[in-house]
């Protein structure tokens, strides 16, 4: 336990640095709204639009792998509605931020893309594929399962009381319109990132999260998945993620030695694990012959 405290002190004041962090733009979204989108890599090659956790943002949830990928991938990320810059909404689902995915897509001239998701962002891609049949690839789930604790009416409660009682603190927190100072020292710039997602809005995500059960047409999936499994999670267990690995056909297993927030805190162990199974989920191999 103590040695686990201090790697997070350790990361928190020498986090994983801003490294060709790309720009970002207003996306409008047609009959949806508008949200902050990221575009980087080479246009022709493959597309990866990675899906970021709750109560985070595009670039906070996955900065330290897209210098990475866009050395062979054309990378995408968004914010997802009431996160960040998204599409400011009366309320939240996971549904809805699959769509929103796809329409970014379709904006941009995408048709076919692997989703690669991280917690909350690993239910958006289970979701993509179940929605949009056709636009994907692959996927990559990381630090996910088929289904969120929310969904116990205890967790909702505290994630309420959470959003309730944070209402006040968020008030009179400095909001900055300084989202883009990449100048900055990366924890300034991370805590930037983290306020600029409405703390309050915490029961509303645990009750769109609590939504989230894809456990009946797991065995329907048909396009290659990864799982990255983070073995030291004790938000979602490993026991849960193993889950998408029984219940996906041909699923294949990479393992990252880290917790929850593995792909920022620790984002050094977590970055080759990453990209190996992205590579392994960005071939399209038919179904048949997938090992």
């Amino acid at each position: 336990m103590l040695q686990r405290t201090r790697r997070s002190v350790r990361h928190l004041v020498r986090p994983y640095p801003l490294r060709d962090l790309p720009a970002g733009t207003m996306l409008d979204l047609p009959g949806r709204g508008q949200t902050f989108v990221t575009d980087s890599g080479p246009k022709d090659a493959p597309a990866v639009i990675l899906l970021h956790s709750v109560l985070t943002t595009g670039l906070l949830c996955w900065y330290p792998v897209i210098p990475a990928l866009n050395e062979r991938y054309r990378v995408i990320t968004l914010d997802h509605r009431r996160h960040g810059r998204g599409i400011r909404s009366d309320d939240f689902t996971l549904d809805d931020a699959a769509d929103d995915t796809v329409a970014v897509a379709d904006v941009l001239g995408v048709d076919r893309f692997t989703a690669a998701g991280f917690s909350m962002g690993g239910g958006i891609a289970q979701l993509i594929w179940r929605r949009h049949p056709g636009r994907l690839n692959g996927m990559v789930l990381c630090s996910t399962g088929p289904f969120f604790s929310e969904q116990d009416p205890r967790a909702q409660a505290v994630a309420e009381k959470v959003g309730r009682f944070s209402a006040p603190l968020y008030k009179v927190l400095p909001k900055s319109t300084r989202l883009d100072d990449t100048d900055a020292h990366t924890t300034v710039w991370a805590f930037r990132q983290f306020l600029s997602t409405s703390l309050p809005d915490f029961g509303m995500f645990g009750e769109g999260l609590g939504r989230f059960d894809s456990r009946d047409w797991l065995g329907d999936i048909d396009v290659p998945t990864s799982v990255l499994v983070s073995t030291r999670d004790k938000v979602v267990p490993p026991s849960r993620q193993q889950l998408l690995l029984d219940g996906i056909p041909g699923a294949r297993r990479f393992e990252v030695h880290g917790g929850h927030a593995c792909c920022v805190l620790g984002a050094e162990d977590f970055i080759e694990p990453f990209g190996a199974a992205v590579d392994a989920a960005s071939v399209h191999v038919p179904r048949a012959i997938r090992s």
